[in-house]
């Protein structure tokens, strides 16, 4: 079988050695962070309303990547509520507690689908019924992917473990000297062809998934300074992939391309951000962690625009969706901005909690989840 898949985070790091997660905060969460820029009336340019919401428990704990199957879309709660729904109409199709507080989900691949506990127990569910649970010996801030009958699972320390998903087999087990600070968000783990691609440390590294070994390694950013903080780097959350070109950020340094055909970097620019980034085929988008919004364009990195209106706002990694791009806000706001000039397109709203990660898009529909645990469907008028 063709291994396939279809593949935020407040800045926190974990110490390897006792896996202990260090509590971070906010870039702008202190009462002397700059005032936001004001945004102004909303002027619906591109006319979207809310379809549907559904709810589950709430996401603050967890490190969620809500996953995307078709018309269906899976998150998961702090709590250990694991739900799958139908984009179109907000239709839970299955939901289960595992009854265990979760620190990252979710991974699946429509059949299959996995979360890690905060205990380090990554669990497997089948059809809105646990299947099996296996321990790992580290903390997991990274979804898992489900790909090709296989979970695999990128740990704290920068191991990668894949698993058999029916039976919970411990396939193969890739070691890597591991640092001394990792972040606690999402970081890069996707199937591209019949090659598995994880970024470790600072470099996109490409396994068989079949039994683990490398067969290539590109460097987005290098470690610098001279104490753990200031020699973190991490590739972090969210990517672009058109064809064998993939786009990603590495944490506070640069944003930059890789050609996985050849394993070499295309190209690399200096980006001082903390989430993800996506793009289309002529541009790549980001969030720098003071708010400024930039686009790059692909094939070389020059700069397309930058865009200061949603500038010293907590803001989620971005979605290219149709015209727009699209960011939510730790407000609850969600932002429509043009691909072409940064543009208002729209402003929606959800609930004051706060959108707690990148929104996605299935069934023509935008999905934002908050914090509060509310799930809110967004569809063209």
């Amino acid at each position: 079988m063709r291994f396939s898949s279809k593949s935020r985070g407040v800045f926190t790091a974990g110490v390897l050695a006792s896996a202990l997660a260090l509590s971070g905060c906010s870039l702008f969460s202190s009462k002397s962070a700059p005032k936001p820029m004001e945004l102004g009336p909303n002027v619906p340019v591109l006319p979207v309303s809310q379809a549907w919401k559904a709810s589950m428990g709430k996401v603050e704990g967890i490190v969620l990547e809500p996953r995307v199957n078709g018309d269906t879309v899976t998150v998961a709660s702090d709590a250990g509520e694991v739900l799958a729904l139908n984009a179109r109409t907000g239709a839970v199709a299955w939901r289960v507690s595992l009854a265990t507080p979760l620190s990252a989900g979710v991974g699946s691949d429509g059949r299959w689908s996995a979360v890690v506990s905060k205990s380090n127990e990554l669990i497997a569910v089948e059809g809105g019924k646990q299947l099996w649970r296996k321990q790992l010996p580290i903390q997991v801030f990274t979804a898992p992917l489900v790909a090709g009958n296989r979970i695999f699972v990128l740990a704290a320390d920068r191991s990668v473990y894949a698993y058999d998903a029916a039976s919970g087999q411990r396939l193969w087990v890739q070691q890597r000297p591991g640092e001394a600070l990792v972040l606690r968000q999402q970081g890069v783990l996707m199937a591209m062809g019949n090659t598995l691609v994880t970024g470790l440390g600072g470099r996109l590294v490409g396994f068989n998934p079949d039994n683990g070994s490398i067969r290539w390694e590109a460097p987005l950013a290098s470690p610098r300074g001279t104490n753990d903080v200031e020699r973190l780097v991490e590739i972090a959350g969210r990517t672009s992939r058109i064809g064998d070109n993939i786009c990603a950020r590495a944490f506070q340094t640069s944003v930059g391309c890789v050609d996985v055909e050849r394993g070499g970097v295309v190209w690399s620019q200096t980006a001082a951000g903390n989430e993800g980034i996506d793009g289309d085929d002529n541009a790549i988008y980001g969030v720098e962690s003071n708010g400024t919004v930039i686009a790059w364009k692909r094939a070389d990195g020059a700069k397309v625009w930058s865009s200061n209106r949603l500038r010293y706002r907590n803001l989620t990694a971005p979605l290219v969706l149709g015209r727009s791009v699209v960011i939510g806000e730790s407000n609850g706001d969600v932002h429509m901005l043009s691909r072409e000039d940064a543009a208002p397109l729209n402003r929606l709203s959800t609930d004051k909690s706060g959108v707690a990660t990148a929104p996605v898009a299935a069934a023509d529909t935008l999905v934002v989840v908050t914090r509060d645990g509310g799930i809110y469907g967004f569809r063209p008028q």
